[in-house]
């Protein structure tokens, strides 16, 4: 594994080296054990805690299967699906691992005792399975996180749609919280040349989920002039979305949870912005059984006193339980809701009325076919869209990581170094990083 660290960080990219290192017997992966799933017991949430379940162990290097490449992994980052493996809910992602290896023989490969975890990467590709021939060793890349078969019509028209569609790192093995990692090819993109290893690896997965849910025609649809109301404006998935409606010529209304992080976002250009906590919004009573309709109207208000009277046309959705009914008051008539997720509960309650009488539209959105990735990562190639990393850990404390975003003390998103020896390494091009910096570091500086 020395080997290989110290060629990438010579530099030197010719195929051929990399075709002549020896890829090792074991390496060292981010781990939960199948035998401790039921590790918290009763626990409520919030007191479980990834320090205890996320281990950093040698595992074996599986076999590569065609189609596939294996990459050496110089950072990663914390994604809310990472929390989600880590403390067992809402169900363990064991099951997922038995399912898929029972459709192939290689899939088989992935359900194991452990599960290497991570949905995100940046580094090198070592090796190339049968069939592959867009991507060579020594090519420097990230991966998006859709991992599809594509055996079935459905997944021919958009590859989220594919019934084998599964979430590399949460419901495959093998993720990107390690030394190595092993992905389809047509998980790869290109590396943008002026980002470090860490901030390279952290757009990917909400980089991806935000411009599928947000831009593309399959899902909201923004448009120029559109008001969107951004729930956690500055966390990992809310920080890429506000900067796509600013690029967009949209009008973020940035909802956040402190004074620092309302300064983060005006410090990506936003205007408008409401601190829940400040301005001490209860939408739930403290049994969190029965929601208080006032509060969705008194954030009704707040809004058109932002926006000079206007409702929003779309609500950028994630929370889930604890802000589903708010949501889906604030739209305007005709507005869009449209959910990515649920990190505060999965059981949504609003009321229809305000839907059905409105003409409100809910709408779903889970992560990003390859061509939306892509073109998602394309806007950070081009530095439309920059990472919003504040936060830097090694692998040996991947638990912690995985704490400061399951209890929210994090901005932006959390990276993880795992075979960088530290951060700021990678950057190919200075010139073109220097027209960005400023950007590049607004959540390290925040």
């Amino acid at each position: 594994m020395e080997q290989i660290r110290e060629a990438i960080l010579s530099g030197d990219r010719s195929p051929e080296t990399y075709a002549g290192l020896a890829v090792p017997e074991s390496y060292r992966g981010a781990t939960v054990h199948k035998d401790e799933v039921d590790m918290f017991g009763d626990l409520p949430t919030k007191e479980k805690d990834p320090r205890r379940s996320l281990h950093v162990d040698e595992v074996p290097v599986p076999e590569l299967a065609p189609g596939e490449a294996l990459v050496a992994v110089m950072a990663s980052a914390i994604n809310y699906n990472t929390v989600w493996t880590s403390i067992f809910e809402p169900v363990s992602t064991f099951g997922f691992l038995e399912r898929y290896a029972r459709t192939s023989e290689f899939a088989k490969r992935h359900d194991l005792p452990y599960h290497v975890v991570g949905s995100d990467l940046a580094g090198v590709v070592l090796r190339t399975g049968p069939g592959v021939t867009k991507w060579k060793p020594g090519t420097e890349v990230v991966a998006h996180c859709l991992s599809v078969e594509l055996e079935d019509a459905e997944g021919h028209d958009d590859t989220m749609m594919d019934p084998q569609q599964r979430i590399w790192g949460f419901e495959t093995n093998f993720g990107g919280l390690a030394e190595l990692a092993i992905v389809k090819a047509n998980q790869l993109m290109p590396k943008p040349a002026h980002l470090s290893w860490e901030e390279a690896a952290s757009p990917g997965l909400v980089n991806s989920t935000a411009y599928r849910q947000l831009i593309s025609k399959n899902g909201a649809h923004m448009k120029l002039g559109d008001r969107v109301l951004i729930w956690g404006a500055s966390g990992g998935l809310g920080s890429y979305a506000t900067q796509m409606a600013l690029a967009g010529g949209a009008t973020p209304i940035c909802v956040v949870s402190s004074p620092e992080k309302a300064e983060i976002c005006r410090a990506m250009g936003a205007e408008l912005i409401i601190d829940r906590s400040a301005e001490g919004y209860r939408f739930w009573n403290e049994e969190n059984t029965e929601q208080n309709p006032k509060e969705w109207q008194r954030l009704g208000k707040r809004i058109r006193e932002l926006t000079g009277g206007h409702d929003v046309d779309i609500v950028f959705e994630h929370p889930g339980r604890e802000t589903f009914g708010a949501s889906v008051y604030v739209a305007r008539k005709g507005g869009t809701i449209i959910t990515c997720a649920s990190t505060s509960g999965y059981l949504h309650e609003y009321d229809n009325r305000y839907l059905w009488m409105n003409l409100k539209k809910i709408l779903s959105s889970h992560f990003a076919n390859y061509r939306e990735a892509w073109e998602a990562n394309d806007l950070v190639d081009r530095g439309i869209v920059h990472p919003t990393l504040s936060k830097t850990y090694r692998l040996e404390d991947v638990g912690q990581a995985a704490l400061d975003v399951h209890r929210n003390a994090h901005q932006g998103k959390v990276g993880v170094l795992t075979l960088a020896p530290e951060a700021g390494l990678g950057v190919t091009d200075p010139e073109k990083r220097a027209r960005f910096e400023t950007e590049i570091n607004r959540f390290r500086d925040a």
